[in-house]
């Protein structure tokens, strides 16, 4: 029998994230794949329904992986996200399942990495007020000076993919940059491995670019942004969990620090919260930094290769439960 491969997408997601190549990679393939030709995430029962008789499961970010879901899912041998977060598939119920669940890795460094830049370079500059100013046909000069990144001191909260890719941005822009991750190891002699305290306190712009786990939920809180100098710009491009929003937008108002760059936050699908995004000296976007062909193409293709995988029986990359579901081939 083919196999079924089940692609949950919706067609706006379809669209604008996993891509015409790699859709057209898969029915390349011998399998019959099942799509969502709907505008309709497939969340519970619906994703229930579609997976019935399928083997894989490509799920896109609102198909949650929940022990409800994934106790019904009879057929299914791979549940796999196509994205680097998976913090909505329950890996525990998987596995009791007999379920292997998979990821995919972060193609889309360079991208969160160079809107990193954009922001801090958009609040150096004062960009987007001043479009904002032209754009309503206010041509007065207002001579409010600007900063220069060459020369500014910029400190990285993780030295992971994107961590990394920043710092290397950043460097040839000429800035001072310090890292904070106690778990890398850096070999950079232009790089400075320091502290937490260090890397809040001392730099012009501090960016978080650490992975979301129970280590970093909220990491950035009150004390934290206590910490930091009070013309210093924070910048998140890493996960809203992160930060303490309620926390944030008292040090933006009160003048705790200078201003914000947002990629991400506590608002709907990861976005920064429109209470923060309304804030003067606030940059926001709306959860965008990655939105590129390039990146978006680069995990689609990487589910393809754990299809391949399967239909070859062997362990798709990134898989992480095979040695709680030994037999997951065989269900």
């Amino acid at each position: 029998m083919m196999m079924r491969v089940l692609l949950t997408h919706n067609r706006d997601l379809l669209t604008h994230f996993y891509g015409e190549r790699g859709v057209a990679a898969l029915k390349a393939l011998p399998i019959e794949l099942v799509m969502n030709h709907s505008d309709e995430a497939l969340t519970g029962d619906a994703l229930v329904a579609a997976a019935q008789g399928c083997q894989v499961v490509i799920s896109d970010r609102l198909a949650a992986g929940s022990r409800a879901v994934l106790e019904r899912l009879d057929s299914v041998k791979l549940f796999t996200r196509c994205a680097v977060d998976m913090r909505n598939i329950d890996v525990d119920a998987a596995s009791d399942a007999g379920i292997l669940v998979c990821n995919c890795s972060s193609g889309y460094a360079d991208a969160v990495a160079e809107h990193a830049l954009a922001l801090m370079l958009d609040l150096a500059r004062n960009i987007t007020r001043d479009a904002e100013r032209y754009h309503g046909g206010d041509d007065t000069h207002p001579m409010v000076f600007g900063r220069q990144m060459a020369g500014a001191h910029v400190g990285v909260i993780g030295y992971g993919s994107i961590g990394r890719r920043i710092v290397e941005l950043a460097l040839a822009f000429k800035m001072k940059v310090s890292v904070y991750d106690p778990y890398a190891r850096i070999d950079n002699g232009a790089v400075i491995h320091t502290d937490l305290a260090s890397v809040l306190s001392q730099p012009d712009f501090v960016v978080c670019a650490a992975y979301a786990t129970p280590e970093t939920e909220r990491m950035m809180n009150a004390d934290a942004f206590a910490q930091m100098r009070r013309d210093a710009f924070f910048i998140n491009i890493s996960r809203g969990i992160s930060v303490d929003e309620a926390a944030l937008e008292a040090a933006l108002l009160d003048g705790t620090i200078a201003g914000a760059g947002l990629d991400v936050g506590d608002g709907r699908d990861q976005q920064p919260s429109l209470r923060l995004a309304r804030l003067p000296n606030v940059v926001a976007t709306p959860h965008s930094a990655a939105l590129m062909i390039e990146p978006s193409d680069f995990q689609a293709m990487e589910t393809v290769e754990q299809v391949k995988a399967v239909l070859e029986r062997r362990l798709p990359i990134h898989a992480k439960n095979p040695h709680r579901v030994p037999g997951w081939l065989d269900r």
